[in-house]
């Protein structure tokens, strides 16, 4: 409003020939019959129409409404799939006024009236109307209103609700009309604004899943890419939560692999039954499920609470054909807008693809490592086949070339390049047989990169990197359960270094030879403490002794503690 009581203006439109005909056909009938009053109508009409992001939109509407029919308070429901308000938009009420009042209308009373009946409705005394509650405590008096749908193609939006006309008087047929004008122009502009909406949205979801699958196929860790996955869903739908759960091992259930949002530590790991869970009922479904009040679904019967701040819900499954590879949860609180299948169809189809990439890359990965295993094979028969025999026959050349050789010790040289023909020997048959594994896990891993990874693991709390040194057939020669013994050992003396001995400096030999495993751990440090607890070095000559070895331990010379841990290597 300007200060001499005329309407605000919104600057000079471009001219009618940008609206549609119907709505201009029918702003050219409310020009002539009005005159000239009427043009801060055509410029609000155009104004509106000028915005493209739909929150924009709507405000600019509610905005427009009240000074065009001089209200004091304006606002604009918007109707959800249940019929009840999902957002409602108001002017003239100040922050403070509105958290006062508590929460926002959800469509009963005489807002429930125009979504029941949505036609205009236009009333002197508030009050008077069958259908008026009466306002909430700390609600600002009101009592003229004027109300008029709106509507997008053929299916109503939601309501424009204006009440308070200035100056005490009620609102007129003018103002009806002036509405039911300006609301014809808000349905064009919401389209307009929801197709936008669609076409960003849209464009989102495919770069979303171009970086998806680009990550998979180009082998990037699977951990980074569920990140990838639940993070573009949840910020392209606004999420305040978002998680992937993975069928579990042995079938039991689904474990979320990845949480981030609303209390993230609660859903991340968490191991849920198929039967209690959102997650799992949409696994066993198939098919996305929405939850309209997450706190109290009655499908969600297991796990810790874990839904404060969250009300609506949407599981998604990613699915190829008819095999499910795992869910995609996302949550919202209940400040914002529930999800709606419109809303969430894109996303069923970016879980979809991201499914299908996941098993594309597992199909690639399997034939990458038959690939690989197949080229072990044949280095491995090659290795048989070609270099031990030529080594071998060497060696029965050296052998036989013994007798022909007088010289004590040229023959001492002789015997001991045979002698390394047959450890190289060895050495090849170990290797052949690590490319020949198939086993897995810890087995797969040998002893020597355990022993390193081991070593690695200790350096941040050391402070320095131990000095490594291993001989012998480590990765073929040591049963797995000796082995198991060995890195358990290891990582006990690493760790009283750490915690004991004050050392700058540190050494670690394995060692494999004549059918014993010799582990020696030394440091620079101060030495064993002679009153000093021995409850950890008791455990390893325990450990030693189960495998019918031994553990010997003592100050060095030069200052430090030795640890010398020695088992035989029997396979069991």
């Amino acid at each position: 409003m300007t200060e001499d009581g005329g309407k605000r203006a919104y600057g000079a439109p471009p001219g009618l020939d940008v609206l549609p005909r119907e709505l201009r056909a029918h702003l050219a009938a409310v020009e002539r019959g009005a005159g000239e009053s009427m043009r801060s109508l055509l410029e609000a009409v155009l104004s509106v129409g000028r915005e493209l992001e739909l929150p924009q939109v709507l405000r600019h509407i509610v905005e427009a409404a009240t000074v065009l029919v001089d209200a004091e308070y304006g606002a604009l429901g918007v109707i959800g799939e249940d019929t009840r308000l999902s957002q409602f938009l108001t002017t003239g009420v100040s922050e403070e006024q509105v958290r006062a009042i508590g929460p926002l209308p959800s469509g009963h009373g005489i807002l429930g009236e125009l979504i029941r009946h949505p036609e205009p409705l236009r009333l002197s005394e508030l009050s008077e109307h069958p259908a008026s509650y009466g306002f909430p405590p700390n609600h600002p008096p009101m009592h003229s209103f004027l109300g008029v749908p709106i509507k997008v193609g053929d299916k109503v939006f939601g309501n424009l609700y204006l009440t308070g006309k200035r100056g005490g008087k009620a609102f007129d047929g003018e103002d009806e009309t002036v509405l039911l004008t300006l609301a014809m122009a808000a349905g064009e502009a919401i389209e307009n604004a929801r197709l936008y909406e669609m076409s960003c949205d849209r464009q989102r979801w495919l770069e979303a899943n171009a970086e998806v699958v680009a990550a998979l196929l180009s082998g990037q860790d699977g951990d980074q890419v569920l990140r990838l996955i639940v993070g573009h869903a949840r910020r392209i739908l606004t999420a305040d939560m978002g998680a992937l759960a993975l069928p579990a091992d042995g079938g039991g259930g689904l474990r979320v692999a990845y949480a981030t949002g609303v209390d993230a530590d609660i859903h991340d790991g968490l191991l849920l039954p198929c039967e209690g869970s959102l997650v799992g009922a949409s696994f066993q479904a198939g098919k996305p499920l929405i939850s309209v009040d997450v706190q109290h679904d009655p499908r969600i019967t297991a796990g810790p609470p874990r839904w404060r701040g969250l009300r609506f819900a949407v599981a998604v499954p990613l699915a190829v054909g008819d095999t499910v590879r795992g869910v995609l949860l996302l949550a919202r609180s209940a400040e914002r807008e529930p999800f709606t299948e419109a809303g969430t169809a894109p996303l069923l189809a970016f879980a979809g693809q991201a499914a299908l990439a996941m098993e594309l890359a597992e199909r690639r990965h399997d034939a990458e490592q038959i690939a690989l295993l197949e080229d072990r094979d044949r280095i491995a028969r090659d290795l048989h086949d070609l270099a031990i025999q030529r080594l071998f026959a060497t060696g029965m050349t050296l052998q036989s070339a013994l007798r022909f050789v007088d010289h004590p010790q040229a023959r001492e040289r002789l015997l001991r390049a045979v002698d390394d023909l047959d450890e190289t020997i060895k050495i090849i048959r170990s290797t052949i047989f690590r490319l020949r594994s198939r086993e897995t896990g810890r087995a797969r891993q040998g002893l020597r990169a355990r022993t390193t990874t081991v070593v690695e693991e200790a350096v941040r709390a050391l402070g320095f990197t131990p000095a490594v040194r291993m001989e012998g057939l480590i990765d073929t020669d040591v049963p797995v359960v000796t082995g198991d013994h060995v890195v358990a050992v290891l990582g006990e003396a690493l760790s009283n270094i750490w915690r004991h001995a004050h050392a700058d400096a540190a050494e670690v030999s394995l060692v494999v030879h004549d059918g014993l495993l010799t582990l020696t751990v030394s440091d620079n440090g101060t030495g064993i403490a002679p009153d000093g607890r021995r409850s950890g070095l008791d455990n390893l000559a325990r450990r030693a002794e189960d495998l019918g070895g031994g553990l010997t331990f003592g100050t060095r010379r030069q200052g430090g503690t030795r640890l010398v841990w020695t088992v035989p290597l029997v396979h069991t």
